[in-house]
């Protein structure tokens, strides 16, 4: 039995959808509150009229990965876990809340791994945890983290949550990391990294000088699945699809939804007015503030990875970007 955290979420749906494809038994860990709907649709997107059985053959188990009576109970009969449970911030108010669920939720994870003596873990980081090096163009896992002012509190929080995994493999703890980058798939294009759709259909008139790296929901939850199958333990792979630099980025979902592309260039000091804005609104009046210092200086930097290590150790190729897009605009043309 393989237990999910986070499997409500967009990597999570995906993981599930990847372990039933493969006829896996699971069970995931949601909290009370947690609207299973967005699961179900997802797996009727990949699955159609079979979507609903598959969906159906989950347990779904109450809990937090705050709880640890929660955890205990969840992992009962487990032999595997894969950890996707996360929060994704860039406001610095957020910090303590990020401390708390990226590390904090991370240790209660492998403690219990720990306690219960399962196989292995697989979790999940990001790229925002891989060091930043000045001489280098492409980041690969050799690169080591460097305390810096420019890291986000989550950035800090996951590098922190990654060395609780570390804790637990010196413990005895069989455990895989995976660092995806910026993660695109059918999901709810409200949250996260998904928001730049609905940004982009709705009209988007202006784009950033930046480049980062982006990467299928289904070929990480594939690779989550490989590493685990191959028992590939004590090691950690970056997850990505493609360097892309913003512009071209905007322009491939722009013309999947067959809208018009961005075309005036955000200027730095464009960007911090925004930023410095929507944090005055976000203050006054609680709006959400989707711009913030980190991502406004994101957007203007340089960020590329290589997924070479990866695409070696399981000979595995990935989905290119206009395929990852057209598949989320495929799924959002449907629900929104």
């Amino acid at each position: 039995m393989i237990l999910v955290t986070g499997a409500t979420g967009l990597l999570g749906t995906h993981v599930l959808a990847e372990l039933s494809k493969r006829g896996l038994p699971i069970r995931a860990l949601k909290r009370p509150a947690s609207n299973l709907k967005l699961v179900e649709d997802i797996f009727k997107f990949y699955f159609g009229e079979e979507g609903k059985k598959r969906f159906e053959k989950i347990e779904w188990v109450e809990g937090d990965i705050l709880d640890i009576v929660s955890l205990e109970k969840a992992i009962q009969g487990c032999n595997i876990v894969y950890h996707c449970a996360a929060l994704v911030s860039f406001r610095r108010r957020d910090f303590k809340k990020l401390t708390k669920v990226n590390k904090e939720g991370t240790a209660n994870v492998v403690n219990i791994c720990l306690d219960a003596k399962i196989d292995h873990l697989c979790y999940v980081s990001s790229t925002a945890a891989i060091g930043r090096n000045a001489t280098k163009t492409t980041y690969d896992e050799t690169d080591k983290w460097v305390n810096a002012p420019e890291n986000s509190g989550y950035a800090v929080t996951k590098y922190g949550a990654e060395n609780e995994v570390w804790r637990g493999v010196e413990e005895g703890l069989n455990a895989v990391i995976v660092n995806p980058s910026v993660i695109f798939g059918p999901g709810n294009w409200n949250e996260s990294s998904l928001s730049i759709f609905k940004v982009v259909k709705k009209g988007l008139r202006f784009y950033t000088s930046g480049t980062n790296a982006f990467v299928d929901a289904r070929d990480v939850a594939s690779v989550m699945a490989e590493l685990s199958e191959k028992r590939v333990f004590n090691d950690r792979f970056l997850v990505i699809g493609e360097n892309l630099k913003y512009k071209d980025l905007f322009d491939k979902i722009a013309k999947a939804f067959g809208v018009k592309a961005p075309s005036i260039l955000a200027k730095p000091w464009m960007a911090a007015i925004v930023w410095r804005l929507e944090g005055l609104l976000s203050f006054l009046f609680g709006k959400k503030q989707n711009i913030t210092r980190e991502t406004a200086r994101s957007s203007m930097t340089t960020s590329k990875y290589s997924n070479e290590k990866v695409k070696q150790k399981l000979n595995f190729e990935f989905h290119t970007i206009d395929d990852t897009i057209a598949n989320a605009v495929k799924y959002f043309s449907k629900h929104y």
